[in-house]
């Protein structure tokens, strides 16, 4: 992709049934990378979240609690989702809501057209259905269970709940005229579906044959009504996955359709089979091009589990962030887990990675620098002398960074970047060991020399303040107004990520201030 293109992202919409947990969190801030990453690339960028809120699971939630299905998902838009995105300080474009007109509007458009062009029949389906994954079940993706309050009966794998058996009559898009043609697309375009793991199990469950797809219900009424029978609701991840292209104009506004679709999809893995097998069959019968990528990032593992409401292993994002802030939150779940694997979490890992290296690594060199710069030079960017190896190496490393980086990042490995640039913070703090500036600042004759070695970290600092801009915004913001940076070259978020390694940015004569803890000790962890 070169600079300027279109990059459009989205997050799944999240279900608006509960409140939100660290592996919403985690999604949100892998897409967030990706969107700040591309915006500083000077790419054409939108990035797209928001909330499902049809489905029966939302109904009975909000039966349960006494209120209505729309009432029950306002309250939890505006109380939990919506500050989910400040708390971990997201950069979203948009946030669409299933239950918008917008949205409504431009669902009742496509499926028109589908049951126009004859991809919809009517029929009668029965089966197992897990009101929890709101999708009927195979009988793989059951068990039974041996004991417990459920002893003897199915259960849905991901849920660990009883499945209902339904019987009804639906509406059905013909999903399995679309298996060949999917199967062309995989073979095709390999990087439609990531990681490897992930595509590999989307082709093997398409290759073992697709069933048409029941996409109504009329056993309840919380839904977009079909609209040549209004009896019928439309099935919640058929309304669901038409929010990316809701979002961006689809049926109303074809220009903003034309630049932005179409979109990388950053899913957990869970939902990838959605994504890489209903979706675009449903955007080929429309007549649609497909996603750019569909992503399937692992899940967050506590104690060995997924991450679940329903089991009480998940964690609120605020129980980290009021303790470690938002910047760490952001950088250790995309440091410490590859990006498309499983990874577990822990408090004494993430308290361990907060320590050695954002607060001993990039904060205590940020801190010394511009401590020194402050002292030797009253707060003014010295002019360099002639570099030497050392210094050239310091400059090498720093433009192999920016390079390595910028196509992890172009394939989604989002920590492969991060561990990039995180040569140049080891770099430079190895590099002050060996200079030793306050050995330098002793003498007269070596002041060219401590010019020189203050400038190089000083630079340093400026490229390193616009490469993890996008992983750590808060902390980097301060760092760039300590340097001084903005008066000689604009406001951070504008600095182009690709020319970051371009050495001798920073003006000499910058005024730099000293710099509090980017990140302060914490004594004690969260328990």
């Amino acid at each position: 992709m070169a600079a300027g293109d279109s990059f459009y992202i989205t997050t799944p919409i999240f279900y608006g049934n509960d409140v939100p947990h660290i592996g919403h969190a985690y999604t949100e801030v892998a897409s967030d990378v990706l969107a700040r990453w591309h915006r500083q690339r000077g790419d054409d960028t939108w990035f797209l979240t928001g909330t499902d809120e049809h489905g029966q699971k939302i109904l009975r939630t909000a039966v349960a609690n006494d209120t209505s299905p729309q009432a029950w998902a306002d309250n939890l838009v505006e109380t939990a989702w919506k500050p989910l995105l400040e708390t971990i300080d997201i950069s979203n474009d948009d946030f669409i809501r299933t239950t918008e007109q917008r949205h409504e509007k431009a669902v009742t458009v496509f499926l028109q057209k589908l049951y126009d062009d004859g991809h919809i029949y009517s029929g009668e389906y029965e089966g197992y259905y897990c009101v929890g994954c709101e999708e009927y079940k195979q009988l793989d993706d059951l068990m039974e269970t041996k004991d417990g309050d459920y002893a003897g009966q199915l259960v849905c794998k991901i849920h660990s709940r009883p499945v209902e058996i339904l019987k009804e009559k639906n509406y059905f898009f013909r999903m399995s005229a679309f298996e060949d043609r999917l199967l062309d697309l995989y073979e095709n375009t390999p990087g439609f579906v990531q990681p490897a793991s992930v595509r590999n199990e989307i082709i093997q469950f398409v290759k073992q044959g697709l069933d048409d797809l029941s996409i109504s219900r009329s056993s309840f009424d919380w839904g977009i009504k079909v609209p040549w029978d209004d009896s019928h609701v439309v099935y919640v991840w058929f309304d669901a996955l038409l929010n990316y292209i809701t979002a961006v104009g689809y049926g109303v506004d074809d220009e903003q359709f034309e630049r932005r679709w179409p979109a990388v999809h950053i899913v957990g893995k869970d939902i990838a089979r959605f994504h890489a097998v209903i979706w675009p069959a449903m955007l080929m019968a429309a007549g649609l091009e497909v996603p750019k990528a569909v992503f399937g990032h692992g899940w967050l593992l506590v104690g060995g589990e997924k991450m679940s409401k329903s089991k009480l292993t998940g964690i609120a994002p605020e129980q980290i962030t009021d303790t470690f802030g938002a910047d760490a939150f952001r950088y250790y779940f995309l440091r410490a887990i590859n990006f498309g694997q499983d990874g577990s979490f822990s408090w004494e890992d993430l308290s361990a990675r907060y320590h050695a290296e954002l607060a001993n690594g990039f904060g205590n060199l940020a801190s010394r620098v511009t401590a020194m710069v402050t002292r030797y030079y009253g707060g003014v960017v010295p002019s360099p002398g002639e570099y030497s190896d050392r210094d050239l190496a310091i400059q090498s490393t720093l433009q192999d960074a920016v390079t390595t980086a910028d196509a992890a990042i172009e394939r989604l490995a989002i920590h492969d970047a991060i561990a990039a640039i995180w040569t140049v913070v080891d770099e430079l703090n190895g590099y002050i060991t060996l200079e030793e500036p306050w050995v330098l600042a002793k003498s007269d004759e070596t002041r060219e020399r401590l010019g020189t070695v203050l400038y190089t970290v000083t630079e340093g600092l400026r490229a390193l303040a616009v490469l993890l801009s996008p992983v750590i915004p808060t902390a980097t913001e301060k760092l760039w107004a300590s340097l001084g940076a903005a008066d000689g070259l604009g406001a951070l978020p504008e600095q182009s990520i690709r020319d970051a390694g371009r050495w001798g940015q920073l003006p000499v004569g910058s005024a730099v201030s000293p710099l509090e803890a980017l990140f302060p000790r914490i004594e004690v962890a969260a328990e």
